[in-house]
C-alpha cells in the first residue's frame, strides 16, 4: 500500500485514510515519510502512546522551534506567529496559559450551559418544518459561533464574518472556501484587527465578559500584551469555532451510518454525555499538528535527529487497539473513553476542551429529544484539508416528533 498521509485531496474524497494509519500502527508506528510539495520529510507519529509521548515532553518536541502546523513557513512570519500560545513552548507558553486559564475553567464554562440549551433550542425551531436545511451551515456552525459571541461579548450579528473567516483561515486550501494562502492570511489580518478593537473597548468600558477577564492584570500583575490578546482572540476563533462544528457535523454523519447508535441516543439522551467523547474520538477533528526536534532521541527504538519534523496523527491514535477494545466500532456508550482528540495532554492540551464537551453534549441531547426522525438527504461534502478532518456540507431532513 502506497503511504501518503497528507493528500488533501485524498481528505476530501474519502476522509482519513484509516488503512494507512492501521497498516502504520501495526508495521512503523514511527514512520519516515516521504516529502513533496516543498515540504520536507517527516516522522509520523501513529500510535497513542507515542502520540501522548510527544505532546507531553515539549522539551524535545517544540511547538516553537518551527511552529505547530504542518505546513512550512520563513523565520520572519514564524516570529510573529510565536506570540500565539499554539506556537509557544515552556515557559513562555505557561505564563500565557495562566492568565488566559481565568476565563475557562470547568466552573466558569458550566455557567454557560443553560445559554447553550437555549441556543440549541432555537436552531432546533428554525429548522423543524422544513422540507431540507444544510446540518453545517443551519446546526454544526451557528452553535459555536453563538458561543463566541457570548464568551467576546460580541453582538450575535458579528457571528457571519466570524464564520467567513474561519472558512477562509482554515480552508485555504479548498476552492469553496479561498482561492490560495494570500486569502487566508488576509482573513487573520482582519480577525487581528477586529479583535484589537475589541480589545480596546474592554479597556475603556469593561464588562461581565471572558475578555474584560483576560484584559485584567493577574494576583502577580501580569497582563497579556496587545499582541498576545489579539492573537489569543484569533486562536479562540478558529479553534472554538472549528472543532466544535466539525465535530457535531461529522458526530451526525457517523451517526446517519450507524442508525442503530442514533436509535440508542434518542431512547435514551442521557447518553450524550458519552456520546460526546465517542464522537471525538471518531471524528478527530483536529487531525494533525507538528513538533521538531530539539535534540537527538528516541520513540520506540527508532532514532530521531535534533531538528526532524515530527506530526502527531490524533485520528490514528484515537484508533489503537492497544488502547481502545473494538477500535472500529463506533459506540456511544464507551467508557472509559481515553480518546485525544483534543490532544495527548502536556502544555497544548485543548483549553475549551470542557467548553466542546459541553456544546457537543448538549446539542445531541436536544437533537435526541426533539428531532428523532432527522435524516439525511444527500452527499455529504468534506474539506480539502489534512489538518481539519472537516464537512462543509450534509443536507437532512429535520423531520420532528410523529
Amino acid at each position: 500500500m502506497e503511504i501518503d498521509l497528507v493528500d488533501k485531496d485524498r481528505y476530501a474524497r474519502g476522509g482519513v485514510p484509516h488503512e494507512q494509519f492501521r497498516l502504520l500502527r501495526e508495521s512503523t508506528p514511527v514512520y519516515w515519510h516521504e516529502g513533496q510539495d516543498g515540504w520536507p520529510d517527516f516522522w509520523a507519529i501513529t500510535k497513542h502512546a507515542d502520540v501522548v509521548h510527544v505532546s507531553r515532553h515539549s522539551d524535545l518536541f517544540s511547538s516553537a522551534r518551527k511552529l505547530a502546523l504542518f505546513d512550512e513557513m520563513p523565520e520572519e512570519q514564524r516570529e510573529f506567529q510565536r506570540l500565539m500560545m499554539l506556537n509557544q513552548d515552556p515557559p513562555d507558553h505557561t505564563r500565557r496559559r495562566s492568565l488566559v486559564n481565568r476565563g475557562f475553567t470547568p466552573r466558569q464554562i458550566g455557567r454557560l450551559e443553560e445559554h447553550i440549551r437555549d441556543i440549541c433550542h432555537a436552531l432546533v425551531d428554525e429548522v423543524q418544518g422544513e422540507p431540507e436545511v444544510d446540518f453545517v451551515r443551519d446546526i454544526a456552525a451557528p452553535l459555536p459561533l453563538y458561543v463566541i459571541c457570548e464568551l467576546l461579548g460580541a453582538p450575535v450579528e458579528d457571528r457571519e464574518k466570524i464564520f467567513e473567516w474561519s472558512n477562509r483561515m482554515i480552508g485555504n486550501d479548498d476552492p469553496d472556501y479561498a482561492e490560495g494562502p494570500e486569502e487566508g492570511r488576509a482573513a487573520a489580518l482582519e480577525v487581528y484587527s477586529y479583535a484589537h478593537a475589541l480589545g480596546e473597548a474592554r479597556r475603556r468600558e469593561p464588562r461581565d465578559d471572558i475578555v474584560t477577564r483576560l484584559l485584567r492584570p493577574d494576583e502577580d500583575g501580569q497582563t497579556l500584551t496587545r499582541d498576545e490578546f489579539d492573537l489569543f482572540v484569533l486562536l479562540l476563533i478558529v479553534a472554538g469555532n472549528e472543532t466544535t462544528r466539525n465535530a457535531a457535523s461529522g458526530g451526525m454523519l457517523t451517526l446517519f451510518e450507524h442508525p442503530d447508535q442514533w436509535k440508542r441516543l434518542v431512547d435514551d439522551p442521557s447518553l450524550a454525555a458519552t456520546a460526546a467523547d465517542e464522537i471525538v474520538r471518531w471524528v478527530s477533528p483536529v487531525n494533525m499538528f507538528r513538533r521538531t526536534a530539539t535534540a537527538d532521541t528516541e520513540i520506540r527504538g527508532q532514532k530521531i535527529a535534533a531538528g526532524d519534523k515530527v506530526v502527531v496523527f490524533y485520528s490514528s491514535a484515537n484508533r489503537d487497539a492497544e488502547v481502545f477494545e473494538r477500535p472500529d466500532e463506533f459506540d456511544i456508550g464507551r467508557d472509559p473513553n481515553p480518546q485525544i482528540g483534543f490532544g495527548g495532554g502536556g502544555a497544548h492540551f485543548c483549553l475549551g476542551n470542557h467548553l466542546a464537551k459541553l456544546e457537543l453534549r448538549v446539542l445531541f441531547e436536544v437533537l435526541a429529544q426533539r428531532l428523532p426522525g432527522l435524516s439525511q438527504a444527500g452527499e455529504a461534502r468534506r474539506l480539502r484539508s489534512n489538518f481539519i478532518n472537516g464537512i462543509k456540507s450534509l443536507p437532512v431532513t429535520p423531520t420532528p416528533l410523529p
